[in-house]
């Protein structure tokens, strides 16, 4: 199987990839810096977002698209310009994949594009699935929404699937990275009020979960990526402790973290309880269901 992959080079698109070489599959990576990769045995690196890029001419016959592209979340504060480049690089990398499927002879039979919890907006109390048609009122919400409008354009004859993915643990990068330092030198503590919901999900599930989504033509439209288990906001900081056998006793409260992060604190005071229902009522194995294996697979001393 042939997959394009746009976002290949970040934390789920190298996930994703060496899950599909390891599965005897072949991917395309789009990027707007080839020239800083060499191909190698069942990867090729295509230029696109560029002036004068054609990566529909090298894309013909491929199985599959995955489109996990866009300005990182947590790369500096939300200020309104930073806000608008999360939005704008979202709408323009996934109007360009829909042009390139639009373009293609022999179109992919199906387009994975990566989408967020974000979605559902912010709730301590209540439980979202792919039932919950209607989006929150806050920044994200609106992005996510915006974003899967774009996607959805794609041609009739391919397979659309929304993958809203959590909060995606890795101990390379993103958010557990970030708090490590703090919990190792046992300082770390509940974030706000630590009764926030946080929606999260092993990098290697998101990957496995992709591939599956790839493969199963009966799942389409909006998908929660996230384990079966949400945790709430204290609870996963004392695991995380527990993990690491370090004390958890130094609380963040929400005032200093909007204060730090400004809108961006969104993510992190509030939350949401988002459960994958389609993955499990369809079957879909998750190796890392519980937070405590998560975290002994990823950071375990």
């Amino acid at each position: 199987m042939k997959v394009a992959i746009a976002g290949g080079t970040g934390l789920v698109g190298k996930n994703l990839t060496k899950l599909l070489l390891k599965e005897g599959h072949e991917a395309y990576i789009l990027t707007r810096n080839p020239q800083n990769k060499i191909d190698s045995h069942g990867i090729q690196y295509i230029e696109w977002m560029t002036e004068g890029a054609a990566p529909e001419e090298k894309l013909e016959g491929i199985d599959a698209f995955v489109n996990l592209a866009g300005e990182n979340l947590n790369s500096g504060r939300w200020t309104e310009k930073k806000k608008q480049e999360i939005l704008d690089s979202r709408i323009d990398v996934t109007r360009e994949t829909v042009r390139i499927l639009s373009v293609l002879n022999n179109k992919p039979s199906v387009l994975i594009n990566g989408s967020a919890v974000g979605f559902y907006g912010t709730s301590f109390e209540k439980t979202f699935t792919e039932e919950t048609t209607t989006p929150g009122d806050d920044f994200m919400a609106e992005v996510v929404s915006r974003w899967e409008q774009e996607a959805q354009k794609a041609p009739d004859e391919v397979r659309v699937v929304l993958s809203r993915s959590g909060v995606v643990l890795s101990a390379e990068e993103g958010a557990l990275k970030k708090m490590l330092p703090a919990f190792k030198m046992g300082v770390g503590g509940k974030l706000g009020t630590g009764e926030q919901w946080m929606s999260w999900i092993h990098v290697d599930d998101v990957a496995r979960a992709i591939l599956y989504l790839i493969e199963h033509e009966e799942l389409s439209g909006p998908v929660n990526v996230t384990s079966p288990t949400p945790e709430r906001m204290k609870s996963f900081g004392k695991t995380l402790a527990d993990v690491l056998n370090r004390p958890f006793w130094a609380p963040v409260p929400s005032n200093v973290l909007k204060l730090i992060l400004g809108d961006m604190s969104v993510i992190i005071v509030e939350g949401q309880q988002v459960i994958p229902q389609k993955l499990l009522d369809n079957g879909f194995d998750f190796n890392y269901p519980q937070l405590e294996e998560a975290f002994y697979d990823l950071i375990g001393e």
